[in-house]
């Protein structure tokens, strides 16, 4: 039985001009242990889909399924309190823009220890020593210091790696790191992935990879979702999408990469493909 299964996922926001459809009937597995990336452009429903699992969109987003199940608990008739008791524990998640998504007012080990509070009950010196330890795991010399540090003493990657921490403070079942290397230089990208690939092998977590970066798929994922206007364009393996493309759009996005650029010329989606995708997403 797979951990995560969503079937005809829909995510509406009403504006002036009716409703807009950020995700649009989406279909979606995950299954225990498994590396699944969900690719596409910016604005193609990836992070608000899975924001919508979690129960974390604001309440002028309307969100249907005909099914969303985790972990065998039905997420959609779950009261607050019982998906608050899952999510940060069983399911979390690695936000975009670290240094923004840690409260600046509080310290590295208030927050990762409140985590810990929250979801475990841990008294104050296991707390401490918890947030010790996931501190190194994730990489961060001098750990126990650290903790006094408030985030914007700290570097972007530094940071990154304390959301790191906080997300697998409770071993979840499911982590989704959503865009985790944006913003971050090369070198630290490559750091950042290593790290969640060990960790995510050491714990056997299923892991979701929301990107829109095809070198973070190729060198990650077991399957891959392609999105496109909140549709899905195709799904595969990975080493399929990238052999043997379907959709054209998937074609497109692939032709797209940087080191398929012609002279000093860099490849586009043509606005055909677009159209095309477009209209196949419609029906």
């Amino acid at each position: 039985m797979a951990l995560l299964e969503i079937k005809n996922l829909t995510v509406s926001f009403q504006t002036s001009y009716g409703a807009f459809k950020a995700v649009d009937g989406i279909d979606l597995t995950v299954d225990k242990g498994e590396v699944l990336a969900i690719v596409g452009e910016s604005g193609s429903g990836k992070s608000v889909g899975m924001l919508a699992v979690m129960g974390l969109l604001p309440k002028t987003a309307t969100v249907t399924a005909d099914r969303m199940m985790f972990d065998g608990n039905d997420m959609q008739t779950l009261s607050d309190s019982q998906r608050r008791a899952i999510v940060g524990r069983d399911m979390s998640m690695i936000f975009q823009e670290p240094i923004a998504s840690l409260n600046p007012c509080f310290t590295i080990g208030f927050q990762i220890e409140e985590v810990l509070r929250q979801h475990l009950g841990l008294n104050g010196k296991q707390r401490r020593r918890r947030a010790i330890e996931l501190l190194e795991s994730v990489g961060i010399r001098d750990a126990e210091s650290r903790l006094g540090a408030f985030p914007h003493q700290m570097s972007g990657g530094q940071c990154q790696r304390v959301m790191i921490a906080m997300a697998i403070a409770c071993n979840p079942k499911l982590l989704i790191a959503d865009e985790p290397t944006t913003a971050l230089d090369v070198t630290i990208q490559k750091q950042i992935l290593d790290l969640l690939m060990r960790l995510q092998a050491e714990h056997g977590m299923a892991l979701i990879m929301i990107t829109h970066d095809m070198g973070v798929v190729a060198e990650t994922a077991d399957r891959v979702i392609v999105q496109y206007r909140g549709r899905k364009m195709e799904e595969a393996d990975v080493l399929s999408l990238f052999e043997a493309p379907k959709s054209a759009y998937t074609r497109a996005l692939l032709s797209a990469l940087p080191e398929n650029a012609v002279g000093d010329r860099l490849p586009t989606i043509s606005d055909f493909v677009l159209d095309e995708a477009a209209t196949g997403a419609a029906q």
